[in-house]
């Protein structure tokens, strides 16, 4: 049995943008679709391993389309941006809204040091030598 804080209430604010989730510890968050999508676990964003995160920008306005459990463990999101295989685990959402200050700090300091605004179009896919994305 986890030891983790388990999900209590999950609710989209398609309005506001915002994923609201309670866990069983009492902690809630508000959790913008912008962050979850620029911190998307997936190898689309993360890479395959250190130093191959891909910076995501243009993404103010992301919604969310659609949210399907995985298993007991995670959701996944569907995004208005076509964006739909990052698998967010209920400890993943509990870091981004308990690390949300920090996490936006640091995505605001790589905008920064790649000289690119938060608004800028995301740059064209280039080939990528993994055939899942």
């Amino acid at each position: 049995m986890s030891a983790s804080p388990q999900p209590t209430a999950l609710t989209l604010h398609q309005a506001s943008r915002v994923l609201e989730i309670a866990f069983s510890d009492g902690a809630q968050f508000r959790i913008p679709f912008e962050l979850m999508r620029v911190y998307s676990p997936s190898a689309e964003v993360m890479g395959h391993g250190p130093g191959q995160e891909t910076l995501q920008t243009g993404k103010r306005q992301v919604g969310i389309i659609a949210i399907e459990p995985v298993g007991h463990y995670a959701v996944q999101p569907s995004f208005d941006d076509g964006h739909d295989s990052g698998i967010f685990t209920w400890e993943y959402l509990y870091r981004l809204g308990a690390e949300q200050a920090d996490l936006w700090a640091r995505y605001e300091q790589r905008l920064q040091d790649a000289g690119v605004h938060r608004d800028a179009p995301m740059p064209p896919k280039a080939g990528s030598a993994c055939g899942s994305h």
